[in-house]
């Protein structure tokens, strides 16, 4: 028996302990273990090293031509550098000393902060994180071998006075506090790679031993490699190292079995493109973190590393055209991989199918005008569910693999799949990948890759996974040290074997090796940050009106330019795209879902003003433009009025036209009615076409009453009622509707002891993410609102309305007017908000006698039928979902709808429907929603089923009002002239969304359609327009196979066949 043997087998815990203390940056032990000879030699100081720094006036981000020109003072290590979010520029000179010759030589800066280095002659170098935490990159390489006659350098570093992850924990204090940064160290430093080596080489074998199942062989050969390196390592004899390292050697000389797990390893540095940090901040994060890649796809030529977000990459190009041309240097080598095929990497439940469309349409444009090819695979790593119309839409965009992880933060249910094919609305069916590491942001540790090879759900079927790896949200990284780890893992006994590549090659692979492979069937649910549908209220309004302002301005804006031959209306498509590109933008998974923090929504604030005003502006022009083509006169010298409607169907409505227009117009015609809030005069418009424009008279706003007035009254029993030829609405004092009774149909709605529009207040403290939950204990404690002011503001007769104030505590208030019209039997509420909360939800509901086991909500190009019950778990986690324009609940033959224009949180819990209406977190945004908001709501109700009814229809209306121009379409016009620019008939499940001009060739335009319902349709579809051919294409506006569009003979009208809820795209040529 050896007199010193260990008995390790004995106390393997101890071991594990020892040999994970020796690789520590442990400040007890870091002078006597490996971190004791990691460098040879330091200096720091002058005059070695020399600092002189420039501050930014206030939160400028200057360029480099400008900050070199500035006066630049004396600075030292040890002083702060601040507030938060300046710019902090130092001038850098360098003297290497004799006792770094034949070494390699790094400069060690840590601000704190971020900081990114430039060569003296404005060239962006690399990216710096100081502070301690695990994303800790301060190393910049000066030479690798110093000589005796070493120049004196100088350069520039940039400091941002914010960290990785913006300014602090969000969660403790707002993100606009003042916190200075310190400069911790500004040094010369000579490592020791054979040290370094030993250092990565124990990283991984002391993870193996700590990760491996501790009664494998493998896993006590880890650990006896480890204690035996300790044993033999020295740290006051240099010579011990390599010792150390060929045990090191010997271990890994055992490799991988062949028939093990199969690993794909992707580097990437997944950059919100705001989120804690600001637009602007992106920017320079882009910067700081491909330039790093650039510089280890030098060192390690296997290095595979992606990045997506078009727009990311369009601002590099603007703010670092030398580091873009890198790039793309990069990427026709195969080691920069630019990936996705997004705009950005965008919320998938608010934005419309025309956004998602958009955002495909701009990220492909641009890879493929920059980078020579589109994306095949669609990555979105982090967002909060995922649309069922989606594998449509990736497929009509050229790509056909998705990639993402989030579904493994589900909190309630565990998702059963990893790798399977995705199948949408329509049937499409993208291959779907979940990395079983579940994370974008790996380290590069044998752990990750042991727990992602047991956490492969379908690992039966395919014997292989992604694995994203590098520092992401804030940007960052792989570290050189993932990367020397990740080659110490590729093929060693013990762990799957590891190959760097581009996802491509991990997808073609499943293909052509798969037999078979499960589905998924419909949406990817995120049983997680259901607050995101709610939180930042005007942000969503105002994304909603950018989306239909946008679609009313491209389609008159074609009409205008393809409606005459000597039309001189020049389209305005680079101004149109800007729109869009901000529109995308604005709709990234932090921005639109509300989880930003307060300067995100400043900035965002400022582009919606710009895209609606812009949009307006447009908008008014081709209208004008359309009008003057068709009236053939010069609008100024008219007087009249034409209303233009730009849905798809014909519609009547009621018009309000301010006082002062109407007299221009109608001198000596007295309105009909006059609203009490603005005075601006109703006007009753009926049957206006489909896209087409139609004149209102002078004898239409004649004194007499509608045929149906509508009429409103205060009963003796302290209710009030609202009634016209359709429905009459009963209210008691609280503003509840307790009686909805359709006349038609002789149908109460609103059972016994039960009512409608009941407004309660939840508390709302989530487990963690404030901003983003809303957990299933919220429903337990909620107050019923019922404290209300109740008066008649308007009494018909084409409109007549109640106003409701109610009380929601001692700071918030809401006001609503509640409005019937003599046409419809659709039920309005406008309501206006006054909202000081913390951390409640206010929410409206519905309880309607209608029993279905199934409610409809509608969702891009489609809609999306969810349980009303909870049977199961996964019933359960839906206990607030997404919708869009509407909700629907409906048994056979009847049903109602839930419309609004800007929210997007629903439930329906038997029948019971309840729209959620704002919320109150105060993290990452301490101001969230507070203030003053405007939003409308309505009821519809209708017979038949869904699949029967015109919802889809109806909630367009609510959302695209019909638009009014002071011109008169003199009455010998032609009808021909006065037709509709498009019509769609015999199918009325077919909806006609958008009309643009198409991308590359100015002669041709874009109709683009979906069936909304669900069913097959074959649709007519008349242009007005000219065309001398059509072909179907997909969103790319590239021709593509399928079913044949038929043109009629002698006709302007095609026959469009439809498959249930798909899109389809036609190129209209001149």
């Amino acid at each position: 028996m050896k007199p010193h043997m260990s008995y390790l087998q004995k106390h393997p815990s101890i071991t594990r302990s020892r040999v994970s203390n020796f690789v520590n940056d442990n400040y007890q032990w870091k002078d006597v273990n490996i971190q004791a000879v990691l460098y040879d030699v330091k200096a720091s100081g002058e005059p070695h090293v020399q600092l002189k720094v420039w501050s930014a006036p206030g939160q400028e981000r200057p360029t480099f031509e400008h900050a070199v020109k500035q006066e630049f003072r004396p600075a030292k290590v040890g002083q702060m550098f601040g507030p938060s979010w300046t710019t902090h520029w130092f001038q850098v000179h360098v003297s290497i000393p004799a006792q770094f010759v034949g070494k390699p030589v790094q400069f060690l800066f840590d601000s704190s902060s971020e900081a990114m280095v430039w060569s003296a002659e404005g060239e962006p170098i690399m990216g710096l994180t100081g502070g301690n935490g695990g994303e800790r990159h301060v190393d910049y390489a000066l030479t690798a071998c110093a000589t005796a006659n070493e120049p004196e350098r100088m350069f520039y570093v940039e400091i941002a006075c914010n960290g990785l992850f913006g300014n602090g924990d969000y969660h403790e204090h707002p993100q606009d506090r003042d916190i200075y940064y310190r400069l911790n160290s500004a040094e010369l430093a000579a490592p020791n790679p054979d040290a370094w080596a030993l250092y990565h080489d124990m990283e991984v074998i002391v993870d193996m031993a700590k990760e491996l199942p501790q009664d494998s062989p493998r896993s006590w050969q880890a650990l006896t490699a480890a204690n035996d390196i300790v044993n033999i390592f020295e740290h006051a004899d240099p010579t011990s190292i390599n010792k150390a390292r060929s045990v090191s050697d010997a271990f890994f000389a055992a490799t991988s079995n062949p028939a093990s797990h199969q690993v794909y390893a992707i580097g990437n540095c997944h950059i919100d493109t705001a989120w804690l940090w600001p637009f602007a901040e992106t920017r320079r994060k882009t910067a700081r973190s491909w330039s790093t890649q650039l510089n280890l796809m030098d060192s390690f030529e296997e290095y595979r590393f992606t990045a997506s977000q078009a727009q990311q990459f369009e601002w590099l190009k603007e703010d670092y055209p030398s580091l873009f041309k890198r790039i793309q240097g990069k990427a026709k080598t195969g080691q920069f991989v630019p990936i996705g095929g997004t705009w950005v990497e965008m919320d998938c439940n608010i934005p419309s199918g025309e956004s998602l469309a958009r955002q495909f349409l701009l990220g492909q444009r641009f890879y493929k005008q920059h980078f020579g090819q589109t994306c095949d695979v669609f990555w979105l790593p982090d967002t909060f569910g995922y649309s069922s119309q989606l594998p449509q839409i990736v497929r009509l965009a050229g790509a056909k693999y998705f990639f993402t992880q989030k579904l493994s933060w589900n909190n309630i249910n565990k998702f059963p799949n990893t790798t399977f094919w995705w199948t949408g609305l329509d049937g499409s069916s993208v291959l779907t990948h979940m990395a079983p590491s579940e994370t974008y942001s790996a380290q590069c540790r044998p752990g990750e890759l042991i727990n992602g090879v047991k956490k492969h759900k379908d690992v039966a079927y395919s014997n292989e996974s992604l694995y994203l790896f590098g520092n992401g949200d804030g940007g960052g990284g792989p570290l050189r040290s993932m990367l020397e780890r990740l080659r110490r893992m590729a093929n060693v006994d013990g762990l799957p074997r590891v190959k760097q590549s581009h996802p491509r090659e991990f997808y073609e692979h499943v293909e052509k090796t798969t037999r078979e492979l499960v589905a998924w069937k419909g949406e990817l649910y995120f049983e997680l940050h259901r607050g995101t549908y709610t939180s930042q209220s005007n942000n969503k309004l105002w994304n909603r009106q950018s989306e239909f302002l946008l679609r009313d301005a491209e389609l008159l804006c074609t009409v205008a330019s393809f409606g005459s031959e000597d039309s001189e209306f020049e389209y305005p498509a680079e101004e149109l795209t800007r729109l869009w590109k901000l529109v995308c933008l604005n709709q990234f998974h932090d921005v639109v879902p509300g989880s930003a923090i307060n300067m995100v929504y400043r900035d965002s604030d400022k582009m919606y003003k710009d895209i609606i005003s812009s949009a307006n502006r447009i908008r008014k022009e081709a209208l004008a433009n359309v009008c003057r083509s068709v009236a053939g006169t010069d609008l100024t010298s008219s007087q009249g009025l034409t209303v233009v409607n730009t849905t798809g169907w014909m519609r009547s409505d009621i018009v309000a036209i301010p006082a002062f227009t109407y007299a221009n117009i109608f001198s000596d015609t007295s309105p009909v009615q006059i609203r009490a809030s603005d005075s601006a005069v109703l006007v009753p418009v009926t049957n206006v076409a489909g896209f087409g424009l139609h004149s209102v008279s002078a004898e239409t706003c004649l004194v007499h009453a509608p045929k149906h007035p509508v009429h409103v009254l205060k009963t003796d029993k302290d209710t009030y009622l609202l009634e016209n030829r359709f429905v009459s609405v009963t209210f008691n004092a609280s503003g509840h509707i307790i009686s909805f009774y359709d006349k038609t149909e002789g149908r109460e709605l609103v059972p016994k002891d039960a009512a409608a529009n009941v407004f309660e207040l939840y508390d709302d403290v989530p487990l963690y993410w404030d901003a983003w939950d809303i957990e299933i204990y919220s429903l337990e404690k909620y107050q019923t609102l019922k404290s209300a002011v109740v008066l008649i503001v308007e009494e018909g007769p084409l409109v007549a309305s109640i106003s409701v104030r109610v009380p929601i505590s001692d700071g918030s208030v809401l006001t609503q007017t509640i409005s019937l019209s003599e046409h419809s039997p659709r039920l309005d509420f406008d309501c206006s908000v006054d909202w000081h909360e913390n951390r409640k939800c206010l929410k409206v509901s519905f309880t309607w006698d209608i029993y279905s086991d199934v409610a409809t909500y509608e969702t891009q190009f489609g809609v999306v039928q969810r349980p009303t019950h909870r049977n199961t778990t996964w019933d359960m986690a839906k206990f607030e979902v997404c919708g869009h324009k509407f909700a629907d609940l409906s048994e056979f033959g009847y049903g109602v709808a839930l419309l609004n224009d800007c929210k997007y949180g629903f439930s329906t819990l038997g029948n019971s429907m309840s729209m959620s209406l704002l919320r109150a977190p105060k993290a990452p945004d301490e101001h969230s929603d507070m203030g003053h908001h405007s939003f409308r709501y309505a009821i519809y109700p209708h017979t038949g089923t869904f699949s029967e009814s015109n919802v889809v229809q109806e909630a367009y209306q609510f959302n695209v009002p019909l638009l009014e121009l002071p011109i008169t379409i003199p009455p010998q016009i032609s009808s021909l002239r006065k037709r509709p620019f498009f019509s769609v008939s015999g199918a009325r499940n077919v909806v006609l969304d958008t009309v643009k001009r198409a991308e590359d060739e100015k002669t041709s335009y874009i109709v683009r359609l979906y069936e909304a319902y669900g069913g097959h349709a074959r649709a007519l579809l008349t242009s007005r327009l000219p065309f001398s051919s059509v072909c179907k294409v997909n969103l790319l506006e590239e021709p593509m196979d399928g079913p044949g569009i038929e043109r009629l003979d002698h006709s302007t009208a095609l026959k469009v066949p439809f498959k249930p809820f798909e899109v389809v795209s036609l190129l209209f040529t001149l």
